[in-house]
């Protein structure tokens, strides 16, 4: 037993882990549904909204060597983008462009001229690159399937690594202050400005899933298991706001200002999106919709109003105009 004790350095061994909690599988849809409903016959994993060509951007669930971003525009004309490669996270870049993560490095897309530009980082041809996302001061940072953290000094090296983490399921980004996902964890973790160490880490709920960044500065996580809405600030990374969301808590987007921004948090056992004001100190539940098959993904629109709800199983993207009213 002593020589067994002396030849493991816990250092070197892998963080422990649960079994990633994920969504409910969804029963099928009622009909009249709020809003409009376009086809995405594909479903979707991922999905923004590009202000400057006023389209929802989404990333398809495809096979591993293959995936499509299609560009829908407000009429629900849709236009897929194939890539070659696979992709496994996406993140909107600034007007007209979209990263999308994929091994070995990651697409640029430009959203107006429906074209990807693969580009290669440099020495990590093998990485399987799982979440993205872009700093304030115009850095990269890619997480992968082997929990290393990647912040870029260019578009195509790697300035820092840190691997402290089971896997990255997830980015995010407020300022120059990545938040790094970890389902297997159910943890968060704020890193450092030069990417090479962690800040701050909390444990997030029972079975954390999904993150978002809305705009006054928090990180909105979803406690799928636990059944909880979690609000964290970033400067220090700490829990705010906890509050129970049942039914299988996993889509997350969030609108507006601190007078109208909402956070929207969509429940996958029962087909419904609810939107909560965060401005008191405690969500409030200000607005709820009946939504397509399997919500796991949502967008916000905050020129129009618009919730885009983005069904996981083909059952197609719905528009709802006004949806914070």
């Amino acid at each position: 037993m002593l020589v067994a004790g002396c030849s493991s350095n816990p250092a070197d061994a892998p963080p422990p882990t649960i079994a990633p909690a994920r969504a409910a599988d969804s029963p099928p849809a009622t009909a009249g549904l709020p809003g409009t409903v376009f086809p995405l016959p594909a479903g979707a994993r991922a999905a923004v909204f590009d202000t400057s060509t006023r389209s929802l951007v989404t990333l398809g669930a495809a096979a591993p060597d293959r995936a499509t971003v299609t560009t829908i525009a407000p009429g629900g004309a849709a236009t897929p983008i194939g890539l070659t490669g696979g992709a496994t996270a996406m993140t909107a870049d600034g007007p007209g462009r979209v990263a999308v993560a994929t091994r070995g490095g990651y697409f640029m897309i430009d959203v107006a001229a429906r074209r990807a530009t693969r580009v290669a980082v440099a020495d990590h041809d093998d990485v399987d690159f799982t979440a993205i996302a872009r700093r304030g001061d115009g850095r990269l940072v890619l997480g992968s399937a082997d929990g290393t953290v990647y912040t870029l000094s260019s578009d195509t090296a790697v300035g820092a690594s840190l691997k402290i983490f089971a896997r990255v399921d997830g980015l995010v980004t407020q300022g120059d202050t990545a938040v790094v996902l970890d389902r297997g964890q159910t943890s968060v973790t704020s890193l450092n400005t030069d990417g090479t160490s962690a800040e701050h880490a909390l444990r997030a709920g029972e079975g954390a899933t999904t993150m978002a960044a809305d705009p006054n500065g928090r990180v909105l996580v979803a406690d799928t298991r636990g059944g909880e809405l979690l609000v964290y600030g970033v400067d220090p990374l700490m829990l705010r706001q906890r509050y129970p969301v049942p039914d299988a808590p996993y889509g997350l987007t969030a609108s507006g200002g601190k007078k109208s921004g909402l956070a929207w948090v969509a429940q996958t056992a029962t087909n419904t999106v609810v939107g909560y004001d965060l401005a008191t100190g405690i969500p409030v539940e200000k607005v709820r919709y009946r939504t397509v098959q399997q919500p796991n993904t949502l967008a916000f629109d905050d020129t129009s109003g618009t919730l885009y709800v983005v069904s996981g199983t083909g059952g197609g993207v719905q528009m709802i105009p006004g949806a914070a009213q």
